[in-house]
């Protein structure tokens, strides 16, 4: 069998000269790699008390909710700014040139309960880091942050200094 890390394609120059993009497609557009990644996705989280995974679309949707269903626990999904029909609350974070807002639903998450974060990619943590702040605002406790990918050059750790961070797969700027 393949390694995980042989499923992810590799694009030089993309979106922009220098660049060298992941792309989680090729992951998610074959079944043993899907099943794979969500496998030692759940695998990191083995110990780990949680009532609530919490996710980013659009990616992190489909390994956060798997993982939701198989762990029997709530599934809250983190969107865009306007996408959320309820009363949300939202976080400004930073881009590599400008901004952007994520929003949560006001009632997604009570008081005390535990939380996992689920993505498919660390970067430079940003949006995991708006991530924490909804859910600090809203009284949970972030347990874990689950990647399927982790770029440790763009220091996303150190964003998330403080938080338990796991990563099943790490490519270094090659």
């Amino acid at each position: 069998m393949k390694r995980l890390e042989d499923y992810v394609r590799s694009i030089p120059n993309f979106p922009e000269e220098g660049i060298i993009f992941r792309d989680v497609t090729t992951v998610l557009g074959d079944a043993d790699a899907l099943q794979l990644a969500i496998n030692l996705m759940e695998d990191s989280l083995a110990g780990v008390e949680f009532d609530v995974v919490v996710a980013p679309e659009s990616r992190g949707f489909i390994f956060g909710s798997s993982i939701a269903y198989n762990t029997k626990t709530a599934f809250v999904p983190v969107r865009k700014k306007g996408k959320l029909p309820c009363e949300t609350i939202e976080e400004e974070y930073a881009l590599e040139y400008g901004t952007a807002t994520l929003e949560m639903h006001k009632d997604a998450i009570k008081q005390g309960q535990r939380v996992v974060i689920v993505d498919d990619l660390l970067a430079t943590g940003g949006t995991v880091k708006a991530i924490c702040k909804l859910v600090e605002r809203l009284g949970g406790e972030v347990v874990r942050i689950c990647c399927l990918i982790e770029l440790p050059e763009l220091n996303g750790r150190k964003t998330l200094e403080g938080y338990d961070v796991e990563s099943i797969i790490t490519f270094d700027g090659e």
